[in-house]
């Protein structure tokens, strides 16, 4: 992982307002999870490696009872009605006691660590039985060329591997799915084809000047997985 005195500084500086200006994109993506997945106001969720906060406040927003974790207390600033606890996610076991959360949420989390099954077990012991996991991480098939750009990323996914790390820790009901990152396509499946054509027919250069063009080729997996009630 980062050193010590740089993961503050990885937030302030690749996650700046500047660099990656605040969208309603977070807002249109948990206002979609909580409907999709039922999530029930009121209830507790954990923003596993919470950032900004952003992904965190659209829940809280929807009514959900936020609570976050991260290296870096970040998001605090748009946050202050929830928990922010800062913790060495690699190092150290989650600050929380066993069966504490109804819904643990993470994006873009689990491809940064060595050994991401530690990370799972952890969220296994914290999870409520009967409660939720949704884990969002890059589609390593369809990013690969471009997956290491990110220099903090050290482990990839499939389908499979991201299904079965979560059978092997005990999760039931693992269902797996790639994703993009298009609010119109939640609402018209049907036009998934247009997307995957945009992908494919398009250059890479164009990424960087069309969200529909990014968000095209940047294909995510989407993991859902429920922790047995015993």
């Amino acid at each position: 992982m980062i050193n010590e005195s740089k993961k503050d500084d990885y937030i302030s500086l690749v996650y700046s307002e500047e660099n990656k200006p605040f969208t309603e994109y977070p807002d249109l993506l948990t206002k979609y999870l909580v409907a999709r997945y039922e999530l029930i106001k009121g209830n507790k969720i954990l923003d596993l490696g919470c950032g900004r906060g952003e992904f965190l406040r659209g829940f809280i927003r929807s009514g959900l009872n936020g609570h976050g974790v991260d290296e870096s207390l970040a998001a605090q600033s748009i946050c202050p009605e929830a928990e922010i606890v800062k913790s060495d996610l690699e190092k150290q076991a989650l600050p929380y006691t066993d069966n504490s959360f109804d819904i643990i949420f993470s994006k873009s989390v689990l491809e940064h660590f060595y050994y991401p099954e530690k990370l799972v077990k952890e969220i296994y012991r914290i999870l409520k039985p009967g409660g939720i996991v949704i884990t969002m991480t890059p589609d390593w098939q369809s990013i690969y060329k471009i997956f290491y750009n990110d220099y903090t990323h050290r482990r990839p996914f499939t389908v499979v591997s991201l299904q079965t790390i979560f059978n092997v820790n005990g999760f039931n009901d693992v269902k797996v799915e790639k994703f993009r990152q298009l609010p119109f396509l939640w609402k018209m499946p049907g036009l998934k084809l247009l997307s995957e054509i945009i992908s494919f027919v398009t250059p890479n250069s164009l990424s960087s000047h069309s969200k529909l063009v990014r968000f095209s080729k940047e294909v995510m997996l989407l993991c859902s997985a429920v922790k047995p009630t015993k």
